[in-house]
């Protein structure tokens, strides 16, 4: 059973095919980074009008490179939520469009939740019940799954997402957007133990919360490079060296995927699941990896690294699951919607 999966969420137009919720045949990815670098994060207007451009051919490439024709096409998946809303509108227009002029089922797909299922491409399925730490620019959660669409989510961020955290402390230090892989970079030659930063202390015990930790990066720089608070941030990486900039990256780092392995650490130990997925763009990230080795007792799949930023073949993947399981939809009805939660989208 051969599923087309349509992602554009946010600033990445894609399309996949996935073939019975397991062997990936395409999977083409169009990344708008080049376009929003220059401002420092994702313009919503500019990366609407870039999928306009770009959803028709990336389609067609998918297709073409899996060798197959839109008839071959058992059914469509495409992601209706979380996003910004003109992205969504034009992934979903897309879909609804060849849904309705081939006569092929539609499944939506909740963005967040695809996430996970990029790592039910790995050789190695993941069984249930099952922890997975959900961890992007816009996303910090901790859900377990009992099954197919049957989840709990244990814990959430109560305020910046991790990877929206890395890009704000990147602008801080004066490295390049997207910070994650940027910081990633710097804290390769810095001191994860040079700057003793703050774990936030929450009354749930799986929530998160990294805006305070943001802010603590930002008053140990000040006090580093001798300033007061008041003196303007996006001026603070002319005062700042090369290496403190990579140690202040390190410890942030170091800090900040220390509080997820901890609440993931803690999920675990509680629940007991046969197996663990990391999802989301965060879950390339080398020291949460090395952390999360040491601290559980069981090994991970990591999703190939270019299945944990946003792409098509997760979406196809749970396309998949929810298809044989009746989810479809009327694509006449379809309708975006930018911010929902997991707990609401459960469907088993």
């Amino acid at each position: 059973m051969k599923i087309l999966g349509i992602e554009s969420s946010c600033d990445e137009t894609a399309a996949a095919i996935v073939e019975d919720g397991k062997k990936l045949l395409s999977n083409v990815v169009v990344s708008q980074i080049d376009i929003h670098k220059e401002y420092g994060g994702v313009i919503p207007e500019i990366a609407a009008r870039s999928h306009i451009e770009a959803i028709n051919p990336v389609i067609n490439k998918a297709l073409a490179e899996a060798n197959l024709t839109i008839d071959d096409i058992d059914a469509i998946a495409v992601t209706y939520a979380p996003g910004l809303i003109g992205s969504l509108l034009i992934g979903t227009l897309a879909a609804r469009t060849l849904a309705i002029l081939h006569h092929k089922p539609l499944v939506k797909v909740q963005h967040v939740e695809g996430h996970v299922y990029a790592n039910f491409l790995n050789e190695k399925q993941p069984e249930f019940p099952l922890l997975a730490l959900i961890v992007s620019g816009g996303h910090s959660q901790l859900v377990l799954f009992k099954d197919h669409g049957n989840y709990e989510l244990l814990g959430q961020t109560n305020d910046d997402a991790i990877g929206e955290a890395f890009d704000k402390v990147a602008k801080i230090l004066g490295l390049p957007y997207p910070g994650g892989p940027a910081i990633a970079r710097a804290a390769k030659d810095g001191d994860k133990f040079k700057y003793h930063l703050p774990d936030a202390r929450l009354k749930h015990p799986y929530d998160f919360s990294f805006s305070g930790l943001k802010t603590a990066v930002l008053r140990a720089v000040q006090k580093e490079v001798g300033v007061s608070y008041d003196f303007p941030s996006f001026k603070l990486k002319d005062k700042l060296k090369t290496s403190e900039i990579n140690d202040f990256a390190a410890s942030f780092q170091y800090t900040a995927t220390k509080t997820l392995v901890t609440k993931t650490v803690k999920a675990y130990n509680e629940f007991q699941p046969k197996s663990v997925v990391i999802a989301g763009g965060v879950a390339a990230n080398q020291e949460l990896r090395e952390q999360l080795k040491v601290a559980l007792p069981i090994d991970i799949d990591y999703a190939p690294i270019n299945l944990c930023t946003d792409n098509a073949a997760m979406i196809a993947t749970l396309g998949y699951y929810k298809f044989i399981n009746g989810k479809v939809t009327d694509p006449y009805e379809l309708e975006v919607i930018p911010s929902i939660s997991m707990e609401k989208t459960k469907w088993n």
